[in-house]
């Protein structure tokens, strides 16, 4: 359903040109998840996170909503990777962002929920030193700024993180990333532990998804330990224009 736009695109290979790559992820999870605790749904969430491309330019839309059906969050990423070396890689990107809320305002005497976007634009700078194709170790730097006077104006991240792929029996691969983050929004900041765990069997497209976050020490608003589970189905294609 989400690839049938490309459909005037064949699956062919030609050296001579770069392919248009189309990778995504769909994840139904019990509870929506934030790396930024403040913006964690908390609640059954599907996301959408696709990664559309040629070189190495790509368009990452992460499209995210409650099982009511309701939005949560939209981001439209742009990233371009700088440097792209076998011991080091950086990658830089810029967003659009909208966070979704009920805020209750009172209308002829009652109250009633309304569901407001909050604006948002952002950018990120990813430096990455590879140890091999199963290991890598970097930095993670995210900056943003609020558009509107009535939320958060300066938010600022900043990761140590480290990717790595095991191999495990009957062809499965667990994917851990652990991290390290201090964030500050605005006057009030914090420091965090994170962690994701993702199982995957070779060429089957379903895998496991799990996450858990946990405040080291912060002033920041939101709950002190977040963990989901999710269900993934994975798209990973490569596209030459005829």
């Amino acid at each position: 359903m989400i690839i049938s736009s490309l459909s005037a695109y064949a699956q062919k290979t030609d050296s001579t040109q770069t392919p248009t790559f189309l990778r995504g992820q769909i994840t139904a999870t019990n509870n929506g998840v934030s790396l930024i605790p403040t913006f964690s749904l908390g609640k059954p969430a599907v996301l959408f996170d696709l990664n559309i491309g040629k070189g190495r330019l790509s368009f990452d839309p992460m499209i995210r909503f409650g099982l009511n059906g309701k939005p949560w969050s939209f981001i439209f990423w742009w990233r371009y990777k700088l440097i792209q070396d076998k011991k080091f890689n950086l990658g830089l990107g810029a967003h659009p962002s909208f966070v979704f809320r009920d805020v209750s305002v009172v209308e002829n005497g009652l109250t009633k929920n309304v569901l407001t976007a909050q604006r948002y634009f952002a950018w990120e700078i990813s430096p990455m030193y590879v140890f091999s194709k199963n290991a890598n170790l970097g930095l993670y730097y995210l900056g943003s700024r609020g558009l509107t006077k009535d939320i958060v104006q300066i938010t600022t991240f900043l990761a140590l993180r480290s990717v790595m792929n095991l191999n495990v029996a009957n062809n499965f691969t667990l994917g851990l990333i652990p991290q390290v983050y201090y964030l500050r929004m605005d006057d009030k900041d914090g420091s965090y532990v994170n962690t994701t765990v993702n199982l995957y069997k070779r060429n089957f497209p379903i895998s496991l998804n799990f996450i858990a976050s946990k405040a080291i020490k912060t002033e920041i608003t939101g709950k002190d330990f977040l963990w989901s589970v999710g269900l993934v189905y994975n798209l990973n294609k490569k596209y030459q224009k005829l």
